[in-house]
């Protein structure tokens, strides 16, 4: 037996839009959350010195220092840029793990540093470092 009623009966539904919102809003926030805990890998312009560092002068190492009008200079003698590709890729064939030290005079601007820092890369070698010299105590 069929009651009947005089409140109409109503049919319920399932709204998929408002979930799609949701999920794509999440989907978005997540992203963006992700791409700001990227690393960024800059090159900073000042940078600190160092307290605790030691010479390391050994044979099989080339320790270049750019001086401030941006000469470099290869174990303590002057080199031309030319001169000193040539000699980097000479010893780069004959030791491959041929280590490099850069040390940038204090006046020394950021740009010469860097383009001495690319002419070894471009030499083909792959274990270059900048070298630090200890502050002295600051009261």
């Amino acid at each position: 037996m069929k009651i009947r009623t005089p409140i109409p009966e109503k049919k319920s539904r399932l709204e998929i839009i408002p979930l799609i919102d949701i999920m794509f809003f999440l989907l978005a926030s997540f992203m963006m959350v992700t791409l700001q805990m990227q690393i960024v890998r800059t090159v900073k312009a000042s940078l600190p010195t160092a307290t605790l560092a030691t010479p390391s002068k050994k044979p099989d190492i080339v320790n270049l220092t750019v001086n401030q009008d941006g000469q470099v200079s290869a174990d303590d003698k002057a080199i031309a840029f030319p001169e000193l590709f040539t000699m980097l890729t000479n010893r780069c064939n004959l030791n491959t793990n041929l280590p490099v030290y850069i040390t940038g005079a204090k006046d020394a601007t950021h740009g010469s540093v860097v383009f001495v820092l690319d002419l070894v890369k471009r030499a083909g070698i792959q274990r270059v470092a900048i070298a630090v010299t200890a502050a002295a105590d600051k009261p």
